[in-house]
């Protein structure tokens, strides 16, 4: 399902260094540089598959690593506790990797997923006993301990030299205008912005999120809840308006299309262990993700994107959230049968 994300991300990210590269800007030089000339004859931004080339020496380093070194702490923890390696960790490994920037060295890669994989899961007993997102607990990681490698004006696009800010970081320094000059919506839209290598293209998100529905590995109640979460929280910050914020100003259909949120709705908030298991329970975890992610990316000036931020926070209160909603289920059972509360103990 992340496979539309995926090979598009890879796409993008070859045609933003090779355009970055033509515009005058310096390779990185090493063993990609006699690929790119062996397989694509050089670096050409109007070359589908110099674009994809390029951005499969970035990416596939990335996924290898978090795979070798993931899957070792896999397997060492299932040894321990005498039971077979989970088929999840194949899916953490994509969504870990589709999350991370592509110029990322690959010694902070291994940090990440071993924090994710060791911290964010085993310590609770391996897949089915976490309460956090592993995937988004190693890159939480990473954000807080290395974030010159994961964040700001020089991750994004792969050739030495270049700085340039991302959509998120653009709309909150210089306001609105400044986004829309750069970028149109359709741009946001399709994939042509910089970004994670996953996160950039809602549209190849939206197919993923389409199969996941109709595969119904998906819930589609926390995808729900987290759009009118967003949609709601975002329109009441245009409805407020400030002269000093100009993220106050931006409306619910460019939140959707940059940063990492879209991905994070269909991917990561829709993981069936750290979400909510009640129906109602479900929409609520999905509203508090949403309505999270607009305060954080508008309130918080540090730190313009949110959902990964948000997504930990409601698995943190999933389990709070069930428990209300399975008291309130038994007791209006208790209220239609009438059968005292010390009769059903």
């Amino acid at each position: 399902c992340t496979f539309p994300a995926m090979f598009f991300g890879m796409w993008n990210a070859g045609w933003q260094a090779n355009t970055a590269i033509e515009a005058g800007y310096a390779s990185m030089n090493g063993w990609r540089d006699a690929i790119m000339m062996t397989l694509a004859g050089g670096h050409d931004p109007s070359s589908l598959w110099a674009n994809f080339v390029l951005g499969a020496t970035y990416f596939l380093p990335i996924y290898l690593v978090t795979f070798v070194v993931g899957g070792f702490w896999e397997v060492l923890f299932a040894i321990k506790r005498g039971h077979e390696v989970n088929e999840g960790f194949f899916v953490t490994s994509v969504l870990f990797a589709l999350i991370l920037p592509a110029t990322i060295p690959l010694w902070q890669v291994a940090l990440g997923i071993t924090f994710g994989v060791v911290i964010g899961k085993e310590i609770f007993g391996g897949t089915g006993k976490n309460f956090l997102n592993p995937a988004l607990t190693g890159r939480a990681f990473l954000y807080f301990a290395y974030p010159a490698q994961i964040s700001g004006d020089a991750v994004w696009v792969a050739a030495d030299g270049y700085t340039g800010a991302t959509a998120l970081s653009m709309a909150f320094q210089d306001g609105m205008t400044a986004l829309t000059n750069t970028y149109s919506w359709w741009d946001a839209f399709l994939g042509f912005i910089p970004g994670s290598v996953g996160e950039v293209s809602t549209l190849a998100i939206l197919i993923g999120a389409a199969v996941l529905l109709w595969t119904k590995i998906a819930n589609w109640r926390i995808m729900l809840g987290v759009f009118l979460g967003m949609v709601i929280t975002s329109t009441l910050f245009n409805l407020i308006g400030s002269e000093t914020n100009p993220m106050f100003a931006m409306p619910w259909y460019w939140h959707l299309v940059i940063g990492g949120f879209a991905f994070g709705m269909v991917f990561m908030a829709t993981d069936p262990v750290s979400a909510s298991m009640t129906n109602q329970g479900r929409l609520v975890f999905g509203a508090l993700i949403g309505v999270m992610t607009v305060l954080i990316r508008v309130v918080n000036p540090a730190f313009p994107e949110g959902i990964m931020l948000a997504i930990l926070f409601a698995n943190l209160f999933a389990p709070l959230i069930d428990h209300f909603f399975v008291q309130a289920n038994v007791k209006r059972r208790l209220k239609r049968t009438g059968t005292p509360a010390e009769e059903t103990a």
